[in-house]
C-alpha cells in the first residue's frame, strides 16, 4: 500500500463524514507547532507530510526522520485553515507517535549492538496493514528489515518442516522454480537440524531458541564448511540476551519486539497564533 492511500484511510477513519466541528467553527489562517514530550527517536516524517499535503496545510519538519528528539523539541511547523489542522491534527500525531515509538525502541538495540559485527532485523509480527509503516520505522531507529512479506523470500519454518520429507530435494526444487535473486531461510531449533539445512543449500540458516553453546557449534561449522551462508537467531530476544548472542559472531539478530514491545512517543500540537 503505497504512502498516499494508507494515509487517506487512516484519514478517513477518524474524519469519518466529516468533522462537526467544521459546521460551527471559523476557519482562520492558523499556525501550530508540534512539541515533544519525550526523549526519543523521530520517525513518521514522510507519512505526516503527506498527511499536510492532503489537507492543503504547509509543514516544516526542524528534525528529521533517525535523528534523535529531546522533551521540549520543536519537531516541526505547520499553517494553514485552522478547520483542516483541527482535523487532521490527531491523525498527523498518531502517525508521529506511533512510528517514533518503534524507532526509538529499535535504537535502544542498535546502541546494545554497537561494536559487534551483528544486524538487528525485524519480523512480519507487525500489525495487520501497517507492515510498511511499522517496518519503515524500523529503519529510521537504525534497524534492518527482514522480509516485507513470505513472497520476497523462501522461509522453511518448523511448521513447513513438519510438511517436507525431504529438505534437500525441496530447496532443489525452489532453486529451479523461484527467481535468481531469491533467497532461502531454513529455521533450525538445534545445531542437528542446522547443520541439515546447510547441507541442503540453505542460504540462511535460523537459530531459533538455541542455547549459545549450541549457536557457537552451528557458527563453528558454517565457518568451517559453509562460510557463504548467513546466521540469524531469533527467540526470545531482549536487552540482555542479545549482547550474549552478539559475542558469537552471528550474522543478525531477529526480534518481533522491536515492534510489539515499542512503546509510543508523545507529541502535543499546539496553536501558536492567529495570522
Amino acid at each position: 500500500m503505497n504512502i498516499e492511500k494508507f494515509v487517506s484511510m487512516v484519514l478517513e477513519e477518524d474524519i469519518g463524514r466529516g468533522d462537526l466541528f467544521s459546521l460551527i467553527g471559523e476557519d482562520r489562517e492558523v499556525e501550530a507547532n508540534i512539541i515533544a514530550k519525550d526523549n526519543g527517536v523521530l520517525a513518521g516524517e514522510i507519512y505526516a507530510k503527506k498527511a499536510c499535503e492532503l489537507g492543503n496545510i504547509d509543514i516544516i519538519f526542524f528534525i528529521k526522520d533517525g535523528e534523535k528528539i529531546k522533551k521540549g523539541d520543536l519537531i516541526a511547523s505547520l499553517k494553514g485553515g485552522s478547520k483542516k489542522i483541527l482535523s487532521f491534527e490527531r491523525t498527523i500525531l498518531n502517525l508521529l507517535q506511533h512510528a517514533s515509538g518503534i524507532a526509538t525502541n529499535t535504537n535502544r538495540y542498535v546502541k546494545l549492538l554497537k561494536g559487534y559485527n551483528t544486524k538487528i532485523l525485524d519480523t512480519r509480527k507487525t500489525r495487520p496493514l501497517l507492515r510498511i509503516y511499522e517496518k519503515y520505522a524500523v529503519r529510521c531507529g537504525g534497524g534492518v528489515n527482514h522480509r516485507m512479506g513470505i513472497d520476497d523470500c523462501l522461509m522453511i519454518k518448523d511448521t513447513h518442516l513438519m510438511t517436507i520429507k525431504n529438505l534437500k530435494q525441496l530447496i532443489k526444487k525452489a532453486k529451479k522454480v523461484l527467481p535468481f535473486t531469491t533467497k532461502i531461510e531454513v529455521e533450525s531449533e538445534s545445531f542437528k537440524g542446522a547443520k541439515v539445512a546447510m547441507k541442503s543449500g540453505a542460504d540462511i540458516v535460523m537459530c531459533d531458541n538455541m542455547s549459545i553453546s549450541e549457536i557457537k557449534k552451528v557458527i563453528k561449522y558454517r565457518n568451517e564448511h559453509y562460510p557463504t551462508i548467513l546466521l540469524e537467531a531469533s527467540g526470545n530476544i531482549n536487552e540482555k540476551s542479545i549482547i550474549e548472542i552478539a559475542k558469537t559472531k552471528i550474522d543478525a539478530i531477529s526480534s518481533g519486539s522491536l515492534i510489539h514491545q515499542a512503546t509510543w512517543i508523545d507529541f502535543s500540537m499546539k496553536i501558536k497564533e492567529n495570522i
